[in-house]
């Protein structure tokens, strides 16, 4: 019922719009041509200038509405995000300029040079001035733009200092996997083929290195504030896209393909709360790369605190081999049990000590 009055509704809409052109075609025969295409002509001008006035006059109850909800309110949450924002400011200057002087010549011009019987249009078919003035200056403008973006990028992606703590963070459909290495400080190797979820080996970590055995595996991102951070990153199924908003921070993990970013967070969680008013904030992972039906809850939590704070949730955490081994350890026998509770009455052990076999 609904197909057939959207249907309904477009034919009417076709058949309406057609009339009109119609009685505007009788309109321009019975007036004359010329005289009719003059009064358009001034329409469509004044139309034009109208859009210029009001959509600016949008553009910035837009921004005056919707400014607050963003991002830009709330302070990069890292030293790198810092540099993005400036970088994207500069962006926007830049951009926003050009965007704002081409499209009020745009709009003014088709209202001043509107048609006129007493106007005559110049014509030129070559220019090399404007060929060269259209082509060198974005070239410049936009080299310097990207030579920013390339230096923040190698900056990001670049050796993390050596006291950077290590975090390696796992995508799969649809959730994030976190791994921490114990006090060695080295994650113990990998290798897909042992990947059995249901054994407790999520995350495939070959048991047989020994630096795996004091790793420690959660689902969610524990970081100290004011200490670098080196994320090592992978999936296991699709591509992902580890999206830290609030740090400004993103990566793709790309399965079998280990990619890295390293950066420094700037507030705690409690800080962060108190920076936006909200006691319900929380960090958080997203994934920016579209990876299926479940994408939209492939959600992580980053929670950011002293150091101290960082070394009690640490200490708490069993290591996943321990875990694991545990598990596949095998019960005692229930007979073996009841005869080690079964002791022998008082009276009757001097007698079995003074037995003998002949």
């Amino acid at each position: 019922m609904t197909g057939i009055l959207i249907t309904s509704i477009l034919a009417l809409a076709f058949i309406v719009i057609f009339q009109i052109a119609k009685a505007s075609e009788y309109v321009s025969v019975l007036k004359g041509e010329e005289k009719a295409f003059q009064q358009s002509n001034r329409i469509n001008a004044f139309l034009f200038l109208s859009f210029l006035v009001l959509g600016l006059v949008g553009a910035w109850w837009c921004n005056k509405l919707f400014y607050g909800k963003t991002l830009f309110v709330q302070p990069a949450a890292s030293d790198h995000g810092e540099k993005i924002d400036n970088m994207l400011w500069l962006t926007l200057a830049v951009t926003g300029l050009v965007f704002f002087i081409t499209q009020i010549l745009l709009f003014w011009f088709a209202y001043k040079y509107q048609y006129s019987e007493k106007r005559k249009a110049h014509f030129f078919a070559h220019s090399n001035k404007l060929e060269l003035i259209w082509t060198v200056v974005p070239a410049i403008f936009l080299t310097v733009l990207v030579g920013l973006g390339l230096y923040y990028w190698f900056g990001i992606t670049g050796p993390a200092p050596k006291d950077a703590q290590l975090v390696e963070i796992t995508g799969k459909q649809f959730n994030w996997l976190m791994r921490y290495p114990g006090k060695d400080g080295v994650l113990g190797r990998k290798n897909y083929r042992l990947t059995d979820a249901s054994n407790g080996n999520a995350l495939g970590v070959d048991w047989e290195d020994g630096s795996s055995h004091d790793d420690i595996e959660s689902t969610e991102m524990h970081l100290v504030v004011g200490k670098p951070v080196q994320l090592v990153i992978n999936a296991q199924d699709v591509i992902h896209d580890v999206g830290l908003v609030h740090f400004r921070m993103k990566m793709d993990a790309v399965p079998g393909i280990p990619t890295t970013m390293w950066f420094t967070p700037k507030y705690t969680t409690a800080q962060m709360k108190e920076i936006t008013g909200n006691k319900d904030f929380v960090y958080e992972i997203s994934c920016d790369q579209m990876c299926g039906s479940g994408h939209y809850s492939m959600r992580g939590i980053v929670i950011v605190e002293t150091q101290e704070e960082y070394d009690r949730w640490i200490s708490g955490i069993k290591p996943q081999y321990k875990t694991v081994m545990e598990a596949k350890a095998p019960a005692a026998s229930p007979a073996a049990d009841t005869l080690k509770s079964v002791s022998m009455p008082p009276a009757a052990k001097p007698l079995a000590q003074n037995l003998t076999v002949k």
